[in-house]
């Protein structure tokens, strides 16, 4: 759908403030090789690696702003994925893809740790395939994979209502290289064509950071109950597109 690149060739180490995507550069039997970020719909068949992404992602990045019981309850009950969401096609994936000078696509990133590629051998980190998820909807759930019990799934109105933005992560070994932006800007665009002028959401406290720099303003706090006493504190948070 979309694309995203950024030149690191010249960098060692994962940039710690960049906020674009990762492309980088090899020459491999004189062929020149470069990795880029598509935005895609999610499929049934990325469940699996979603789920996984998904837990690692709360896991990791969210741990600064909530305890370890937080995460556990809300990964038990909010956080997961949402299969409503790729049913109506409002769900993407970011995907590293492997494109020769020529601009043909020649696989996932994963599918070229033998030719050196990906390998800590050429000097670039081995990273996952989906590096982050994300989507928009239009129906009144605010936030909630398919075990959060608070679901409201009936349509929305475009032109009163506002399309929500939901269930974004990102795999830690892409975080801060603008992947949770590109998917941002994509369901944007995508609720935008489908007649939305207002978008809203619930934010964790981790991903209400990057919301706020691309102009979703805080309207509440919702206390989000988890069980066994615990509350996940989120953001209610709107923007006007």
């Amino acid at each position: 759908m979309v694309a995203g690149r950024v030149d690191f060739s010249k960098l060692k180490k994962r940039p710690e403030s960049v906020r674009s995507p990762l492309l980088w550069t090899r020459k491999v039997a004189k062929r020149v090789f470069s990795m880029s970020i598509r935005i895609r719909m999610a499929k049934a068949k990325d469940v699996p690696v979603l789920r996984e992404l998904i837990e690692a992602s709360v896991r990791e990045l969210q741990a600064g702003d909530y305890t370890a019981a937080q995460i556990d309850g809300a990964l038990r009950t909010v956080f997961g994925v949402d299969s409503q969401l790729i049913a109506d096609s409002t769900y993407l994936v970011a995907e590293a893809t492997i494109e020769d000078s020529g601009g043909a696509v020649v696989g996932s990133a994963s599918d070229h740790g033998a030719a050196g590629l990906t390998g800590a051998q050429a000097g670039v980190p081995v990273l996952p395939r989906i590096a982050g998820c994300g989507g928009w909807s239009k129906r009144k759930t605010l936030y909630g994979g398919d075990r959060w019990t608070g679901r409201e799934d009936s349509l929305l109105d475009p032109r009163v209502d506002a399309a929500k933005i939901r269930a974004f992560f990102v795999h830690p070994a892409w975080a801060r290289r603008g992947v949770g932006t590109l998917i941002l800007q994509a369901c944007e665009d995508a609720a935008r064509a489908a007649g939305f002028s207002r978008f809203e959401m619930g934010a964790t406290l981790t991903g209400a950071k990057l919301f706020g720099a691309k102009g979703y303003v805080a309207v509440k706090e919702i206390g989000v109950p988890l069980g066994h006493g615990e509350i996940l504190p989120v953001i209610h948070m709107e923007k006007r597109g």
